[in-house]
């Protein structure tokens, strides 16, 4: 396991460093905490690669899988409410897809619309996979994420720290659902103790 870890952190570092120059780019309007979110993703992303290729699993004990889901949260929460200032958040969008429209439509940069697109999705895919560890019942797996996201988005909106969009409870949503679909995946490696 030592050396998984050795060739997962290399990879990472390395992976990172080449792509410093787009995320750089993305600090002009998120958190610099954006960096140490990307770099967690991309380390479990080769992490997770790493071990698949080495034919190896992880046991993670439940209490340790909490910890990294609620540390990946408090990561998240800083990335949505803590934004650079000098940006205007008071705008409402009750129309389904409109905004997903428009990032598709080459009107927006394409690093923008990229980033919006795919963090709206990715960013919840482990919350997809913690509801399936916790065994929800399936009313709860449907329930949990439209309940939560829409709370987090009126939390947004009230606070000014972020626009009150449909599409972001949409993409959001379809991130945890991906994680649902994802899980089989993740638990090929990893598996969870509870």
């Amino acid at each position: 396991m030592k050396k998984t870890i050795y060739i997962s952190s290399i990879l990472s570092i390395i992976g990172f460093l080449l792509l410093s120059p787009v995320f750089i780019k993305l600090l002009t309007y998120l958190h610099p905490l954006v960096l140490l979110v990307v770099l967690f993703g991309l380390v479990f992303i080769i992490f997770y690669i790493v071990l698949l290729i080495r034919k190896q699993t992880l046991n993670l004990n439940f209490s340790i899988f909490l910890i990294l889901i609620v540390l990946y949260s408090l990561s998240l929460l800083i990335l949505l409410f803590f934004r650079p200032s000098d940006q205007s958040y008071n705008s409402i969008n009750l129309v389904p897809f409109s905004t997903i429209s428009l990032y598709l439509s080459g009107e927006v940069n394409s690093l923008v619309s990229f980033y919006n697109l795919a963090a709206n999705i990715g960013l919840f895919l482990p919350f997809g996979i913690y509801l399936l560890v916790k065994r929800f019942t399936t009313w709860k797996l449907m329930i949990f994420p439209i309940v939560g996201i829409s709370m987090i988005e009126i939390l947004q909106f009230l606070t000014q720290r972020g626009s009150l969009d449909i599409d972001d409870l949409i993409l959001n949503t379809l991130g945890v659902y991906i994680g649902y679909l994802l899980f089989p995946l993740f638990n090929r490696v990893i598996t969870v103790k509870l």
